[in-house]
């Protein structure tokens, strides 16, 4: 069982009893093709200033065009520490990183690095991954993925806290002669486990610090919840929902993909909701056709109001 350790991203999005809002890169909307970073920055530090309370990337190592989607194109290291140095306290989030096509002393050099960069700022989604060629291309048999992600938190986990550890796997061998430096700003960055991860829900809520799920249907999600305090009591729940928010504030919902097209109106009372059934933070889509407007509109007619 994780301890009740709090880095200040953590605290950011679940510190509080409200209901936390963050957004994703690429937040100019250009999936396929490389993204203006600068423009991205100007964005990520209005997105700040608008009162949101993450940026989050997607770890997608190479990009496959039947899947139609690269994220935001940049390693997810590269591009959260330069997020970290054009924002001030916004919590930073993977969305998430693909643990079985990773060695984890990579990841956990990486990611402790980026937490002390940013100050305590981030908090890692963790998955298995779901883009069959990749397995092949990182010589992974991907039906050993489920056993390669326990591996890999296991190991991140000890690496972290303790000095000189010894330890071994497929990966490779720690005699305790070597240590993982730096070590993060506290116990352990903040690990989320993503979807079910091919694991068990009660080892999820045993070794995650928290839970980030896919958008679903309200009785699906108030199932999902009740499951997940069984298993894991006031461990964090996050999800993803994808807002389209419509031009007439009184607009109906329309399901979308992962969730709605629908007025501001209903867009603040479906947020309400889920904050009274106990899901701690959202993962929303709020550019648009013109992001920087489309931050902002979400932000005087959604967010203020939560």
């Amino acid at each position: 069982m994780t301890t009740g350790h709090r880095n200040a991203g953590y605290e950011r999005l679940f510190g509080g009893d409200d209901l936390t809002v963050g957004v994703g890169f690429p937040l100019t909307g250009a999936r396929t093709a490389r993204p203006d970073p600068a423009e991205e920055m100007r964005l990520a530090a209005h997105a700040e200033s608008l009162g949101f309370d993450a940026l989050w990337a997607r770890d997608v190592p190479l990009y496959w065009p039947r899947f139609g989607d690269a994220g935001q194109t940049f390693d997810p290291w590269t591009w959260l520490g330069y997020a970290a140095a054009h924002t001030d306290d916004i919590a930073l989030g993977t969305a998430s990183v693909v643990l079985p096509l990773r060695h984890p002393l990579h990841v956990a050099k990486e990611a402790a690095s980026l937490d002390r960069l940013s100050e305590g700022r981030f908090v890692m989604g963790v998955a298995t991954g779901d883009r069959d060629p990749e397995y092949a291309a990182f010589g992974v048999d991907r039906d050993d993925r489920g056993a390669r992600f326990r591996e890999s938190v296991a190991t991140l986990r000890a690496v972290w806290r303790e000095e000189f550890p010894e330890r071994d796997g497929e990966w490779g061998e720690l005699s305790g002669d070597l240590d993982l430096v730096p070590k993060p700003t506290e116990e352990t960055v903040p690990l989320l486990p993503t979807g079910h991860s091919r694991q068990s829900l009660d080892w999820l809520g045993e070794h995650g610090d928290g839970w980030l799920f896919y958008h679903l249907p309200d009785e699906t999600l108030d199932s999902y919840l009740d499951d997940w305090r069984d298993v894991a009591g006031a461990k964090p729940y996050a999800m993803v929902v994808r807002t389209d928010l419509a031009d007439d504030p009184t607009a109906d919902p329309e399901p979308v993909h992962q969730g709605y097209r629908a007025g501001s109106e209903w867009f603040v009372d479906y947020f309400r909701r889920l904050d009274d059934w106990g899901v701690d933070h959202v993962l929303v889509s709020a550019g648009g056709d013109d992001p920087e407007a489309g931050l902002t509109r979400f932000a005087d007619q959604v967010l203020d109001r939560l």
